[in-house]
């Protein structure tokens, strides 16, 4: 497979190398993990940027929206947890989604306690016009990227999900 990684970036590499080498490290685990971290910043930023600074939409934002459509009414807890949130950040951005009017809240009948997160139809509106739009910049971060490769990235980003127990 060729490399077309920029030619700084293959730098700062050769610098941690340089830098660490003569210690008994692991060096490809390192720059694995390392980017994948970067690589996930870098499209993260990019798309808060982009297409969800177009909708008024933070990642978090962005990504409960996303949940909600795909799965349905959730109770917070479930929520946060699948949008790999902490509970108190789901609370500031379900807040903001409700002011906005994407998202409505529900007390859970038999357990006062408990609270529910539902799509409102603007949010339901929102999320159908907006994923077109993020799917196809999702396309745009791995147009280098043939079928194969595609999923062969997904095959193995998948495994490490696994092993760090986020599955």
């Amino acid at each position: 497979m060729e490399d077309r990684a920029s030619p700084r970036l293959l730098d700062a590499e050769r610098l941690i190398q340089a830098r660490l080498g003569g210690r008994p490290l692991d060096f490809d685990s390192m720059l694995a993990v390392s980017n994948i971290y970067r690589a996930a910043t870098a499209v993260r930023r990019r798309a808060e940027r982009g297409v969800l600074a177009q909708f008024g939409l933070s990642w978090g934002g962005f990504t409960t929206l996303w949940v909600l459509w795909v799965w349905g009414e959730m109770r917070t807890a479930d929520l946060a947890e699948e949008c790999d949130l902490s509970k108190a950040t789901l609370t500031g951005v379900v807040k903001t989604l409700e002011k906005r009017g994407f998202v409505e809240r529900r007390q859970v009948e038999s357990d006062r306690r408990r609270v529910t997160v539902a799509l409102t139809g603007a949010g339901l509106d929102t999320i159908e016009r907006l994923f077109p739009r993020f799917n196809r910049y999702e396309g745009e971060m791995v147009r280098e990227l043939s079928t194969d490769e595609k999923q062969a990235l997904a095959g193995l980003l998948r495994r490490v999900i696994v092993a760090a127990g986020q599955a």
